[in-house]
């Protein structure tokens, strides 16, 4: 019964002063406003902390979100810039492996103009797969007048010789095949012998006479014996001479001339001298006269 009547007491004397209030600020408004300034200082104070720390809280997302958006944006553009970036090397790339076979093909050109021989320009466009023999393949075939046993070079030297055609391509056995034999010579020395490939992916020269005075360093060129090559073609330098006791002749390893694994375009020498045809015909008619009684 006490607690009632003491909450009952309090509640009137809460209406009361809230009365009170009300009447000050509607009879002494000069009055009640200092006091409220009065209060409202430390209030604001108070509640200024909060209300700056929100501002600051808002302030600080719509700068990220506008920095999200602009990355966005900057993404976008260095997408743009590396696909470009990408597009000009391709071009650079094209142009540049333009030049090396425009460069290329006005060597071969020179190459072919200069040379007695009667030739066919060819592109590798295959390698042998197969552990069987050295060889590349070419576009060019009998109906380009390629025939089997004919020399195959470029402007640096031998490649090697035409072992198998058909219409449209034939294979080349490169000079490193142990199974190619080309006549060659010492150009130092005019000693004579027959280049033949290696397992090592070289080539040898074999049959070099015992007295002969080779050493490192010597060059090796074609003798022209053969019908597929004409005298003078590089084949190689000599790296080491070998000469064992007992033996009749000497042989050397060779480093080839020619840098076989980056073949791109060759020269099939259909005839070794531009008047093949006509020697031909002399030999022919010289067998002739030998058959008549």
């Amino acid at each position: 019964m006490a607690i009632s009547r003491s909450t009952y007491g309090t509640r009137r004397l809460a209406i009361v002063l809230f009365a009170l209030l009300l009447v000050a600020l509607f009879l002494l408004p000069s009055q009640s406003q200092g006091l409220l300034q009065y209060l409202g200082g430390p209030l604001g104070q108070i509640l200024s902390l909060p209300l700056a720390a929100f501002s600051s809280l808002d302030r600080g997302i719509s700068e990220t979100w506008d920095g999200y958006i602009a990355l966005q944006g900057v993404r976008e553009e260095n997408r743009l810039l590396r696909r470009e970036i990408e597009l000009l090397q391709g071009q650079n790339n094209q142009l540049r492996n333009s030049v090396a076979a425009t460069l290329r093909y006005e060597t071969l050109l020179n190459f072919k103009q200069q040379s007695s021989s009667r030739t066919v320009a060819a592109q590798v466009i295959g390698r042998d797969a197969t552990n069987w023999y050295r060889g590349v393949i070419l576009n060019k075939g009998e109906n380009d007048g390629v025939r089997a046993e004919m020399g195959v070079v470029t402007p640096a030297g031998v490649v090697g010789r035409i072992v198998k055609t058909n219409s449209a391509s034939s294979v080349v056995l490169l000079v490193t095949d142990p199974n190619n034999a080309i006549a060659g010579l010492v150009q130092r020395t005019r000693d004579e012998g027959i280049v033949e490939g290696t397992s090592h992916g070289r080539a040898r020269l074999k049959y070099i006479p015992l007295l002969s005075r080779v050493q490192p360093g010597d060059r090796v060129v074609t003798s022209g014996l053969t019908g597929a090559f004409p005298r003078g073609l590089a084949v190689g330098g000599l790296t080491q001479v070998e000469k064992s006791e007992g033996d009749l002749f000497q042989s050397a390893e060779i480093e080839p001339e020619v840098d076989l694994s980056k073949l791109d375009e060759v020269l099939v020498i259909t005839a070794p001298y531009e008047d093949a045809e006509a020697a031909q015909k002399l030999l022919q008619e010289i067998h002739g006269d030998r058959k008549r009684p």
